[in-house]
């Protein structure tokens, strides 16, 4: 008998919050926007991986070199060490639903699924926290550093705030409910290094200030049920100056929003995927056509009304 784990995509940065915010995200018509994992115990034998969904031909042909192949190991020494339990040997299968480097956490998805399915199979033998470390352990091997604020939302549900400080990863803050997210995937890939390394060594001490006071306002207008201020600082002044020069016709997209009378729009994480937000479900939807007609550039690419995603990673059944 085995089981299935699903991980919902999730934005990072939500634009005010660079490296410090990440929101969990689900489609409202019930379509899968994440990765799903099954996992079963098998009676002899290694690790057995294999791929399937819309985007399996992007992943690695080397079982070898898929980031499910690191997770089982990386959790069987944790177990091992932890708890002195062996974990048997596994059949994982990823139905990979999220395309690579879209800014929409692809690989924090098929590593937190693959991680939480692991733990659901042992019966939970680690708490979150000790999940959280792991996973983003995991995941740092393929972006190239340790951040959270992809694998928190997606592990956690909700809108998370980055502490990693006195023992603390990530806690939640409150989120609108009644905003709507439209996400737009042009259909090509920005690698997230390549998306950092455009990203100059030191900022002006004004841009700095700016980021402080929009991330601390945020953070207080979500708290305090305060939506026109949450909307009013949801700006980025740290990445999207830089990074909107490698997504085309972002400044048309910004002009269009801006004229829509939208909330916000913002580079989803390292993008190219771009997100708009409005209250209004009819604004949702009319900025959602705008977005196939004029910014999708392939028939790789796709948009999505969402709201915030309050689970996280779950198991959903026992059968792909």
């Amino acid at each position: 008998m085995g089981l299935v784990v699903y991980a919902p995509a999730s934005t990072a940065n939500v634009s005010v919050g660079f490296d410090s915010l990440g929101a969990a995200l689900a489609p409202i018509d019930g379509s899968l926007l994440g990765d799903r994992i099954f996992v079963e115990v098998m009676s002899s034998g290694d690790v057995l991986i294999e791929n399937t969904g819309p985007f399996a031909d992007k992943l690695p042909a080397d079982p070898k070199k898929n980031i499910l192949y690191d997770c089982y190991f990386a959790f069987r020494d944790l177990l091992d060490k932890v708890h002195q339990r062996e974990l048997s040997p596994c059949r994982m299968v990823l139905e990979k639903n999220l395309p690579v480097g879209t800014g929409l956490g692809s690989s924090a998805c098929s590593v937190v699924a693959a991680l939480e399915a692991l733990n659901a199979l042992c019966d939970y033998p680690f708490d979150k926290d000790q999940m959280l470390t792991l996973m983003g352990e995991l995941e740092g091997q393929i972006s190239g550093s340790v951040h959270y604020d992809n694998v928190a939302p997606c592990y956690l549900g909700g809108m998370q705030l980055m502490v990693q400080d006195g023992g603390v990863i990530s806690q939640a803050i409150p989120h609108f409910e009644d905003w709507y997210w439209v996400l737009a995937y042009p259909g090509t890939a920005i690698s997230t290094s390549a998306a950092r390394s455009i990203l100059p060594a030191q900022y002006r001490r004004q841009d700095t200030l700016a980021f402080g006071r929009n991330l601390a306002s945020f953070v207080h207008a979500s708290y305090s049920k305060q939506p026109e201020l949450a909307a009013a600082v949801l700006k980025d002044v740290i990445a999207e100056p830089y990074r909107s020069q490698l997504i085309p016709r972002f400044d048309e997209v910004k002009d269009y929003v801006s004229r829509s009378g939208a909330l916000g729009c913002g580079i989803s994480g390292s993008g190219p995927t771009v997100f708009i937000v409005t209250p209004v479900l009819e604004q949702a939807q009319r900025i959602s056509r705008w977005m196939e007609e004029n910014f999708l550039q392939n028939d790789q690419g796709f948009c999505h009304i969402c709201k915030i995603d309050p689970e996280g990673t779950r198991v959903t059944g026992n059968s792909l």
